[in-house]
């Protein structure tokens, strides 16, 4: 039997404007009310994946290894490490995870395999006894990444997962990978950031998928709308498109990373092909269908 519970890690609050790429804020306003600095709320969402045996992480969130100036630079609310908190509520810590699946590398997205931050210590990084799965593509541009998103990875956790002798590197556009064996699959998407990997779970009412970053959140299901952030953003659109129709086909389900209120929620389509999200939960706790 396999059950999904989604996590909660820390929050942030960005610029909207850079969250909704080149949709004007008459639009996207009516999706996320901005604060006085124009940030939006988001979230940083986990998803646990229970089987037989094993615990199964996707994603950490951005954690709370930020220095205090740098936590207020990008908009961290909270100081603890809120995704160990919501571990704790299932009767878990970091040392139960058994692997720790990585869409991709950015901080908002890996910065959880991380201790809290303080003062004059290193970093340490937690899970030890996971084994660590992202994307060849991915960890090659992390290692080398672009003037344009080299702020968005944190060296010393790189060379921290290079060293554990955990790490599991997928080749992109792989279908499976066997230390997750039956049950999943692999999707993926280049127009965010070369090689993010989105996992996808079997389950008895439809697959469940973990988009991370080509779809963050339930405004962003519309196909237009893409992220300031996104490197390729048309490629996205037609990523995004491809995901979105096998999904619906397929009664298929998205758990959203960065939507602060919508955890998980099923496709639908209108006549016109518009996409939408419907069956919204605002947390999924021990999904078994």
């Amino acid at each position: 039997m396999r059950t999904l519970t989604t996590l909660q890690g820390n929050s942030q609050k960005l610029d909207g404007g850079a969250m909704f790429g080149n949709a004007p804020k008459a639009l996207w306003q009516r999706w996320m009310q901005p604060d006085e600095l124009n940030r939006i709320d988001l979230g940083c969402r986990a998803l646990l994946v229970q089987e037989e045996g094993r615990n199964i992480l996707i994603e950490t969130g951005i954690g709370a290894f930020f220095s205090p100036e740098m936590k207020e630079r990008f908009g961290v609310q909270e100081s603890h490490h809120v995704l160990l908190d919501s571990l704790a509520e299932q009767g878990l810590t970091d040392q139960d995870i058994d692997i720790v699946v990585l869409t991709h590398l950015h901080f908002d997205h890996a910065g959880g395999l991380l201790s809290a931050w303080q003062d004059g210590q290193p970093a340490q990084l937690l899970f030890p006894n996971a084994e660590f799965i992202t994307g060849a593509g991915q960890w090659q541009r992390a290692n080398n990444p672009h003037a344009r998103d080299r702020a968005s990875y944190i060296p010393e956790l790189l060379v921290l997962l290079k060293d554990c002798g955990r790490l599991h590197l997928v080749e992109d556009d792989s279908e499976s990978f066997p230390l997750l064996g039956d049950g999943w699959r692999l999707h993926w998407s280049h127009g965010h950031t070369p090689g993010q990997m989105l996992p996808e779970v079997a389950m008895p009412d439809g697959p469940v998928v973990f988009p991370g970053d080509l779809v963050p959140g339930a405004p962003w299901v519309h196909l237009p709308i893409t992220m300031g952030y996104d490197r390729f953003p048309e490629g996205l659109i037609e990523e995004k498109q491809a995901l979105l129709d096998d999904l619906y086909a397929r009664n298929g389900r998205l758990v959203f990373t960065h939507d602060p209120d919508v955890a998980i929620g099923a496709i639908a389509r209108d006549d016109r092909g518009r996409y939408s999200v419907v069956d919204i939960q605002p947390a999924a706790e021990k999904l078994a269908s």
